[in-house]
């Protein structure tokens, strides 16, 4: 088995410190967050900023002055932002975070975009033409074909072909590892696929993923818990039992 990619998402859109004392909330917290998981083995950074409320932000300025002080800090760690809505901004402003920040890779809703089916050209084009590159996140299969007809359509380009799979939803300890298979059964062709999981099985989920060529994404926006339902440490500790999983299975 090769080594999969390991992506660290360490907040999300909703959780807070009352959910753990060292989920990360400010810049700098996200920041040094982001060290301890690039020296535990992530390779990349799944970016949410919040507003001085603590509250999901899709603010351009936020983002900016985010991706600064990562590049300074991290210059060797890779940054995805997020667009996503969690139940605040419609596609106009995702948008219009894309248009403002111009980053090197987004993560992007299929089916937060089919709220508005007439922006999605101009939100795949804005991205190909600013070189945004794109990773679509699938919540189900009904995502997975709306993806294809968008691609069958043009509305999707040809070289944005990077998918994260979602398995279980935000407060779902339900998540196993047989969710995988009806993705990859309806997108056999996918190339380059990673796998995020909600709950207290995230790490059984993405070890199973890893045996099918997948790459990963670990952390607090998914899962706070160890398979016994103990909390991890912190981020970097959730990374760092990935990855010594990883290797374990690799030998």
């Amino acid at each position: 088995m090769c080594a999969p990619f390991v992506m660290v998402a360490p907040n999300g859109a909703r959780r807070q410190k009352s959910d753990h004392p060292c989920l990360p909330v400010t810049i700098a917290e996200t920041v040094a967050t982001a060290a301890a998981c690039h020296r535990a083995g992530a390779g990349a950074l799944h970016l949410h900023v919040r507003d001085a409320a603590g509250g999901h932000s899709l603010d351009a300025g936020r983002y900016r002055e985010a991706l600064a002080e990562l590049a300074r800090a991290l210059p060797g760690m890779r940054v995805q932002i997020t667009t996503e809505a969690a139940g605040v901004y419609d596609v106009t402003d995702q948008l219009d975070c894309l248009d403002q920040v111009e980053p090197d890779w987004a993560s992007i809703s299929v089916r937060e975009i089919a709220r508005a089916p007439d922006l999605a050209d101009r939100v795949y084009g804005l991205c190909a033409d600013k070189g945004t590159e794109v990773q679509h996140i699938l919540y189900d299969t009904d995502d997975v074909a709306r993806l294809l007809e968008w691609r069958s359509l043009g509305i999707v380009r040809p070289q944005q072909d990077n998918i994260i799979f979602v398995s279980g939803s935000y407060g779902d300890d339900t998540t196993t590892p047989e969710n995988l298979a009806p993705f990859l059964s309806a997108l056999p062709d996918a190339r380059t696929w990673m796998l995020c999981a909600f709950g207290r099985r995230e790490h059984e989920c993405l070890l199973h993923a890893a045996q099918f060529g997948g790459d990963l994404r670990v952390g607090f926006e998914n899962s706070l818990l160890t398979a016994d339902g103990r909390p991890h440490r912190d981020n970097a500790a959730s990374v760092a039992a990935l990855v010594s999983q990883l290797k374990r299975i690799a030998s």
